[in-house]
């Protein structure tokens, strides 16, 4: 997928990104979710507490050339095979393509995921049960 203007929204957890601006992810679940930011390398795990966000600036990867924010229910999942949620993003220039996946199981299944933009020029990603549509 594909956009050039900021996203907003989500229910279980909130991916928000905005070109040559911020990816964040908020928490809302009941519940702490751990997020590493990887690309060429593995970046240090981040813990999210509920109703919390964690926020890095978009960038380009120069030996990957994407990023991924793996996101788990588990304290090591990144390391021990939990179910990761992976919302990927790559930025060329002043566009950004971005993508949500699961790897390994689901692990928001019955939590709604959406990723929303600010405007209606961009697609919306939305898993109504936190599980992948298949589209």
């Amino acid at each position: 997928m594909h956009f050039t203007t900021p996203l907003l929204g989500l229910a279980a957890l909130i991916p928000l990104a905005s070109a040559v601006g911020n990816a964040v992810v908020t928490n809302k679940c009941d519940a702490p979710v751990y997020l590493w930011s990887v690309g060429g390398s593995v970046g240090p795990k981040q813990t999210i507490q509920p109703g919390k966000s964690y926020s890095e600036a978009l960038h380009h990867d120069p030996a990957s050339g994407g990023i991924a924010l793996k996101i788990t229910r588990t304290d090591n999942g990144l390391y021990d095979g939990s179910p990761q949620l992976n919302y990927a993003y790559t930025l060329d220039g002043q566009t950004v393509w971005y993508d949500l996946s699961d790897v390994f199981g689901d692990p928001f299944s019955g939590s709604a995921l959406v990723v929303k933009p600010a405007t209606g020029t961009c697609p919306s990603i939305c898993w109504p049960n936190g599980v992948s549509p298949g589209v």
